[in-house]
């Protein structure tokens, strides 16, 4: 394992510099209107860790005037019909540079399948030969994913031992990413790993478990009725 390498190193070694100010994620949430950039996102446009709070007309503002319709057309697609997109344009970072970036989103659901905002990845471009870009994007790609997976799972135990939604658990991990400066994917991972053996459940609460997992089948409904019916001896 020692000597493996992480998808972020690969990622290093395609762009030929820090991976950290080249590729990175964002989320955007339609009911509260927010956006969340990592650390790397805002790099790329210039700010530091937590230096500004972006909002979609700063993001506009930031694209190349040439390239900001097309890219505000993406976002009203995706936004509006669920559509996902790929992007390569141009952005005007803070000082004035022109970089060159590659925008890829998906549509964020909530657990009933309803779309409630969109999330993706940040690739900067600039520095990067056509011919490295396919492998570049491969390493974002699986890099996403991975961050994604676990940042899901971490969510689902805040949303079970806390009894709230999938948008709050959001927030409460973005909160504490924040309070302690650390990137989202490495608290997720580390609430995934610490959780194991070290939060115990009682035997009723294991039995209720034990009862909606096997009775999962059923929609909630059908299986309230069920209940009622055996409780009443019919």
């Amino acid at each position: 394992m020692e000597n493996s390498r992480t998808d972020t190193q690969s990622v290093q070694e395609v762009l030929g510099g820090s991976a950290v100010q080249k590729v990175g994620s964002f989320r955007y949430l339609i009911a509260q209107d927010q956006w969340h950039w990592s650390d790397e996102v805002a790099a790329i446009h210039g700010y530091g860790a937590g230096e500004v709070s972006p909002t979609t007309e700063l993001l506009l503002a930031h694209k190349h005037p040439d390239d900001r319709e097309r890219v505000e057309r993406a976002i009203d697609d995706l936004l509006r019909e669920g559509k996902s997109f790929s992007s390569r344009h141009r952005i005007v970072d803070r000082r004035g540079q022109v970089r060159h970036v590659l925008v890829v989103g998906d549509r964020l659901t909530d657990p009933s399948g309803s779309l409630i905002g969109t999330e993706g990845f940040y690739v900067d471009l600039t520095d990067v030969h056509e011919g490295e870009l396919k492998e570049t994007m491969d390493a974002a790609v699986k890099d996403f994913a991975v961050s994604r997976a676990v940042i899901e799972q971490a969510k689902g135990m805040l949303m079970l031992v806390y009894g709230i939604n999938a948008d709050r658990a959001f927030d409460v991990l973005t909160w504490r990413s924040q309070q302690t400066n650390t990137k989202l994917r490495t608290l997720a991972q580390n609430i995934v790993a610490s959780v194991d053996g070290n939060v115990p459940f009682d035997d009723e609460s294991r039995r209720i478990f034990d009862h909606l997992l096997l009775t999962a089948h059923q929609s909630p409904d059908d299986a309230a009725a069920q209940n009622s019916d055996s409780s009443s001896g019919g």
